[in-house]
């Protein structure tokens, strides 16, 4: 748990069911303000519990929750096959990570970081390399990739709606420590 200079309390945690209408108004709210993501607002339940998840968290704050982010396990992803061409591995060994946000009320203060942290934690601890893709759009989810030190592997097309199109880097996380 971490305090702010008010005094409030944020918890990163794993994401349960009764988590799921909370992460998806904090969803809605994401998208009025910034467009993320292009698909899944109008399902965003469903979206934030898609086939093959292995492990979701949330940041809390004071009840509320205010921030989200899910590793899942591989379905076909350019992220992915740029990663196991580039690096030999097989898909048994990464997690895409997804559906990372933070509510416009909750952010600078570092929300997307713990959970991404949370997310490599688990990954090292279960023999994963954390490989995912962001729209060319979403310019502070590529600086906080960066700042952790994920590795750019390249571009892919991020296909959505009905035939609509958008520029994504792919990126796969650090190596872990010996």
């Amino acid at each position: 748990m971490h305090s702010d200079a008010a005094g409030q309390s944020t918890t990163i945690r794993p994401r349960t069911e009764a988590d799921l209408a909370g992460a998806a108004a904090a969803l809605v709210a994401v998208h009025a303000v910034d467009g993320y993501p292009v698909e899944g607002v109008d399902a965003s339940q469903e979206w934030l519990s898609p086939t093959g998840v292995l492990q979701a968290w949330v940041a809390e704050k004071d009840g509320e929750i205010v921030g989200h982010a899910m590793l899942s396990r591989p379905q076909g992803e350019d992220a992915v096959e740029i990663w196991l061409e580039q690096s030999g591995d097989t898909a048994d060994h990464v997690a895409v990570g997804a559906r990372l946000f933070i509510a416009p009320e909750a952010r600078g203060e570092g929300l997307g970081e713990r959970l991404m942290r949370t997310g490599f934690d688990y990954a090292r601890d279960h023999g994963l390399r954390v490989v995912l893709d962001v729209m060319t759009k979403d310019k502070a989810a590529i600086r906080l990739y960066e700042r952790l030190g994920m590795q750019r592997l390249g571009t892919a097309r991020h296909v959505y709606g009905e035939g609509q199109e958008i520029d994504a880097v792919c990126y796969v996380s650090p190596a872990p420590e010996a």
